[in-house]
This record gives C-alpha cells, structure tokens and sequence, in this order.
C-alpha cells in the first residue's frame, strides 16, 4: 500500500469513529458537567404490606349484605350442613319434661321425646349440626340429631334457661338466669371458658350487633339491659328501662343493623334501642304481653307475638311502624317460636293452652292448633336457612 493509500485509510477511520461517537444516546440529564453518569440503582422491592382484618369479631365469617344483616335467611338458602335434614317442629313442654315433634306437612306429633327438668328452649347450634334442648331446673343440655329426630347425649350445664353463640362459633353463652351469670363455654365441648357474674335479675334473652362485637340482653325480672363486649366477654354498659315493672324478653336486631328491638310483655310493646350508643329506647306499643320476635325471609317484616291478647303484630321495617295485627281466632297464648324454611308459615307455641300454633304469614289465618304437653315454650323450626346459629330458638346469619 503506497503512503498516501494509508494517510486516506486512517483519514477515513477517524471520521468513522467521530461519527459512531457522535451517535451515542446522550445521558438523560448531564447539566453542565461532563462528569461520568453513575450506573442506576436496582429498583426497590416492593413492602409487604398485611391486609386489614376484617371489620367486626374476629373469626366471624364476613357479613353477605351490609343492608341486610339476615341475607344469607332467605328462602331456598339451606346449608349443605342442614340439607338433608327432615323438616320438623320442635317443642320443649317446660311442665310435662317433654320435646313433642311435630310433622309441618301433616300438623301431627310424630314423637314425643323425654328430657331433663323444665326444658325451656330447643336451640340449633352455632355449626347447625344438634340441636340442644335446654334443661333449666334439670341443670343439663339434652342433643337431639336432627338428622333422625332422636335424642342423644346429656351434658351437665347449670341453669341453662337459654342459650347462645358467638359469631365466630367459639363460644357457647349459657343464660343463667337463676344463678345470675352469662357463662362463656366451649361452642362444641361445653366446659366453662368464663363466667360473667351480672348485677341484674333474669338474664334471658340476646342478639349481637351486624360486627358480632357486642351483643345486648335483656334482664326479665329487674328491668333491665346489658351490653357485653363479645370478645373480651365483659359487660360494657346497663340501663334500667324507664317504665315501671318492665319485663323485657326477647331480643332482635333490624337489618340493617341500626336498632335493636326489645319486647317488653309488661310494657306491652317493643323498645327501640340504638345498640352503638346505648342510649335510653323508646317505646312502640304492639299489644298485650308482648313477647317474641320474628323476622320475615324477605327481612322486610317482624312478626311481634302478643301473649297476652292472643294477637301477632307485623312490624314494617322500612316504615318504622306496626302494618298490621292478626288475632287467633278464640284467642291463645302466642309464645316463642319461628318461620318456615319458606317463609309462608309462623309457628309459635301456646304456652299457657299446651297447644302450638301455625299461622299463615301472607293473610294472618291460622292454619292449625296442634295439642302438645304443658307449657309449651321456645319451640324450633328446623333447618332453617343461614350459614350459622346464634342460639335461642333460631336465630340466623
């Protein structure tokens, strides 16, 4: 190669490497500076961030509805733990130490099963599986499988007027009424976890608030109301009714989880209670004895049983006011008691007439009067839909 072939080569390479140099992608902001960009930091990892818990008791399933607290009681929703079950009427007859099981498609006794002293109560169980008659002078809680209708083991439980259950399904709550406790026990065992000694005379009848974090009882013999914190099993707060011989029974929540209703059968009618503040209730006359309280399974009624008049009051929970009052024809005494798995038909017991009654719920009409032993009481109807029991005579979310 002569020389000058070499100076044009190395003329040309240079220009080669201005221009190569000249196209590099130039630092994303250099300023004035000619300095070295430094290599980009790894990006950072991301924080682990832990969910918030769930509003309301912990371990409680969640609420389906936050409108309707009885969502998961409509029409249709059976379990798969209740299914299967044949569907029944039981009676616990407080006076004859007797359950009388009664056939709803036929309005028969089908069997009578003895039990403990003065059962008051049959209550389905948090996970729906027994259901636990409440021997109250008895001492004791006699199962019966509702799969077969039979009668099972017997546990020792002191004064178990009624009966209850956390949300969360972990703790049963014995209503001592004599022994003047709420007594906290294993939901499935029975043993004792706490016992709460209260101040008042007849603890006897409960519902919890939409969260399950507490739950208010009504105290028959002095008049009274309690609100316990559920999970620290505490009573947080008590008030005397402001009327004079007030014997509050049983206990309800709204739907929408705003008020808690109360009936009152020396009242005579329903106190009206904001459950968060605790503050004094108002009172909604419904009729004589006012007892027991029912909500419809499309959740827009409660049925309101009168023991006194032999009447049922229809609350409207939309309007906030009673609709209407069906009177049993030659009258009764309307007790405690439930609704169909269909909604079409309430049951309550006769609980001075040794009778149970079967009322349509669309027209009021009675269907049928059933005789059963003396004193019927807290009669269950069973299955019913819900996901889980919170005890007494059904009581499902």
């Amino acid at each position: 190669m002569s020389p000058s072939t070499t100076r044009t080569a190395a003329l040309l390479g240079g220009v080669l490497l201005a221009v190569l140099t000249g196209c590099g992608t130039p630092p994303a902001d250099r300023g004035a500076s000619d300095a070295p960009t430094e290599a980009a930091a790894p990006p950072a990892r991301p924080k682990r961030v832990t969910p918030p818990a769930p509003p309301g008791l912990p371990g409680m399933p969640p609420v389906l509805d936050a409108r309707n607290v009885y969502a998961a009681d409509a029409p249709g929703k059976l379990s798969p733990a209740v299914k299967d079950f044949p569907s029944r009427v039981y009676v616990p007859n407080t006076n004859s130490d007797t359950v009388s099981v009664i056939d709803p498609a036929t309005y028969k006794v089908i069997e009578t099963i003895p039990v403990g002293r003065q059962p008051q109560h049959v209550v389905p169980s948090w996970d729906l599986k027994t259901l636990w008659v409440n021997n109250d002078v008895g001492d004791s809680l006699t199962a019966i499988d509702p799969a077969t209708g039979k009668a099972g083991k017997t546990v020792d439980v002191s004064d178990p007027y009624n009966l209850y259950f956390t949300p969360n399904g972990k703790y049963a709550i014995v209503m001592a009424s004599m022994d003047r406790e709420l007594v906290f026990r294993d939901a499935h065992t029975m043993k004792t976890a706490k016992a709460v000694p209260v101040s008042c005379a007849g603890v006897n009848h409960a519902d919890f608030s939409a969260d399950g974090r507490y739950f208010i009882v009504s105290c028959e013999f002095s008049g009274e109301l309690l609100k316990v914190d559920t999970a620290k099993m505490k009573v947080v707060g008590q008030q005397k009714l402001p009327s004079q011989g007030a014997m509050p029974q049983d206990v309800k929540l709204s739907p929408d989880g705003s008020t808690f209703y109360i009936a009152d059968m020396v009242a005579n009618g329903v106190w009206v209670l904001d459950g968060e503040k605790f503050s004094t209730p108002e009172l909604l006359p419904t009729g004589k004895g006012c007892h027991g309280l029912y909500v419809s399974r499309d959740a827009k009624e409660m049925y309101i049983s009168n023991r006194g008049e032999g009447s049922v009051s229809v609350f409207d929970f939309a309007q906030k006011k009673l609709a209407k009052k069906w009177h049993l024809p030659n009258g009764g005494s309307p007790d405690m008691g439930g609704v169909s798995a269909d909604g079409k038909v309430l049951w309550l017991s006769g609980r001075y007439n040794a009778e149970v009654y079967a009322i349509d719920t669309t027209t009021g009409k009675q269907l049928a009067r059933i005789p059963v032993g003396s004193g019927p009481h807290g009669l269950a109807v069973y299955p019913q839909p819900g996901r889980y029991s919170l005890g007494h005579t059904g009581v499902f979310r």
